[in-house]
């Protein structure tokens, strides 16, 4: 503690915030909300009042970016402020670690005298690996280290810290006694009230909606659907009314991490971001609905739809909401049409904080965006992507993409073809061959983390308790 209050001052003097306290930082990231599934984006559907507020008064961004379509090296990439061209974690197996020599934003903060905390989904690095995050600056992080773990609200434990934390009456699969989620929440909302004197930072990459879709019959959620006749219809399959019921769930705990900083005074000195992981996946499709019931790629007042979604490259994988409050700092009610992605995450928190960015990382600094001092288009020259032999670039207006290793290169001007419809390969190929050129600079050889076990019991263990089997509870 006193290292802690000793850096604290070192950052109240060095940084200029002489006469206030370092801000805190709230990062909530939804798994795999999509851009067009909330209220105030007009989702005829799924009501999110609390995440609304937040567009009114904060910033809302239309050109955010995941740095990747999946979980696992998105996490990597934004943690560490990493390209997926010099990433650690590529594949999406949920358990490939971090190196054990990278710095994170979590330990970045830190090492300034930030209280860390995470609570949700890891991702980056399987128990008894290079990547775990108390080895990655987080002093307590509770939830799931493996995204498999992470599919079943009802596993016969959670994690904190590497160990496990039993709940009770749960045997993994789709039922239980202690709904998981709700335990994750109260310990980051513990976190918040022990740290209230700060600075810290509480980084919440909940599950939900992602995995399988339980939610308790009794959750208040459910009170926002009463009346609603879609919800009644017994033709509509129950989970996607529980879809639904399951994004009010965490905007409810949206708003209940609002209402905790304003109980606590800390609101004129806490910037709020929320955002999703990676672009919707089109799920609950049928004939009526070929983009899924919810449309979460399709503009529900146009018709526009993104391409593609989860896994791919096309605007539907990568478009993610992104809002950002910060009462007195940033404006109300802002649009900004600013481009940037996951990446630019750790150089924006090391700017607000005073820290130095690591060389070795790919982001900037959207922080002049965010404070209403940029006239900047978008945060790099050019963007990279690169996921299961699939890569991609953007350059302004310009998106190129190669659906494949063996696959030719495509062309598009989101500007005018935002659904990627046509391909302008054959008439820019000027254009082209310069972000061809960018890709090819742009990849590196993988080196992830390793296994301290080699036969990566924990790790094993933690998968198979998804459903709780007799492997899972055998190791």
């Amino acid at each position: 503690m006193a290292l802690r209050i000793t850096l604290s001052l070192c950052l109240l003097i060095t940084f200029g915030y002489v006469g206030a306290s370092p801000p805190n930082i709230v990062y909530i990231m939804a798994d795999e909300l999509a851009y067009f599934e909330l209220g105030h984006m007009g989702n005829p559907y799924i009501k999110t009042p609390h995440i609304d507020r937040m567009a009114r008064e904060g910033l809302r961004f239309t050109n955010a970016l995941a740095a990747s379509p999946v979980c696992a090296p998105l996490r990597c990439c934004l943690m560490t402020g990493k390209h997926a061209g010099h990433a650690s974690v590529r594949k999406n197996d949920g358990g490939t670690p971090l190196r054990a020599d990278e710095t994170t934003v979590a330990s970045l903060l830190q090492d300034l005298g930030y209280a860390t905390g995470g609570f949700g989904k890891w991702g980056a690095g399987g128990r008894d690996s290079t990547g775990v995050p108390e080895k990655h600056g987080f002093d307590v992080f509770v939830g799931y280290y493996d995204q498999v773990h992470a599919h079943s609200f009802y596993p016969p434990y959670i994690i904190r810290n590497s160990e496990e934390v039993p709940l009770q009456g749960n045997t993994g699969g789709r039922s239980g006694r202690s709904y998981s989620h709700y335990h994750i929440m109260e310990a980051g909302l513990t976190f918040i009230r022990e740290n209230r004197d700060g600075p810290f930072f509480a980084y919440f990459p909940i599950t939900p909606p992602h995995g399988m879709f339980d939610i308790p019959a009794d959750d208040p959620a459910w009170l926002r659907y009463r009346g609603e006749s879609w919800v009644q219809d017994p033709a509509i399959d129950q989970d996607i009314k529980n879809y639904a019921a399951m994004v009010t769930m965490l905007d409810n705990d949206v708003g209940t991490i609002l209402a905790l900083l304003g109980e606590l005074g800390l609101e004129d000195n806490t910037i709020v971001f929320f955002t999703g992981d990676n672009g919707g996946e089109d799920r609950f499709k049928s004939p009526e609905n070929p983009r899924g019931f919810f449309g979460p790629n399709v503009n529900p007042h146009t018709g526009v739809a993104f391409r593609g979604g989860k896994r791919f490259l096309y605007e539907g994988g990568l478009k993610i909401p992104f809002l950002v409050r910060w009462p007195g700092k940033i404006k109300a009610g802002q649009v900004s049409d600013f481009v940037f992605s996951q990446v630019d995450i750790l150089a924006t928190l090391a700017e607000l904080i005073g820290a130095g960015i690591p060389a070795d990382t790919d982001g900037s600094s959207i922080l002049p965006e965010l404070l209403g001092e940029s006239d900047r288009k978008q945060s790099q020259e050019m963007f990279y992507w690169e996921y299961r032999g699939h890569r991609a670039v953007r350059f302004g207006d310009w998106k190129a993409v190669q659906p494949g290793e063996d696959k030719a290169w495509e062309l598009y001007e989101l500007a005018a073809d935002i659904e990627e419809s046509t391909s302008l390969a054959a008439t820019r190929p000027e254009v082209l061959a310069q972000m061809k050129t960018y890709a090819e600079a742009a990849h590196q050889p993988e080196r992830p983390g390793t296994f301290l076990d080699p036969t990566r019991k924990r790790h094993e263990r933690d998968r198979w308790a998804k459903w709780g089997s007799a492997l899972g509870r055998a190791n």
